[in-house]
């Protein structure tokens, strides 16, 4: 049988320059989300990190 191709999710993407203030104290800053859900994103397409 043939079973139907899941679609990759796309790029997560980087946050606006107006999503960070830039003070470092927010926690979790939005550039530390980014990163997580890029880390997840290469994971779940088998991409090495670059």
């Amino acid at each position: 049988m043939n079973q139907p191709k899941q679609q990759a999710e796309p790029k997560p993407k980087k946050p606006a320059s107006d999503e960070c203030c830039g003070g470092g104290s927010c926690c979790p800053c939005v550039w530390d989300e980014y990163r997580e859900k890029l880390q997840q994103w290469r994971l779940s397409n088998n991409l090495q990190q670059a």
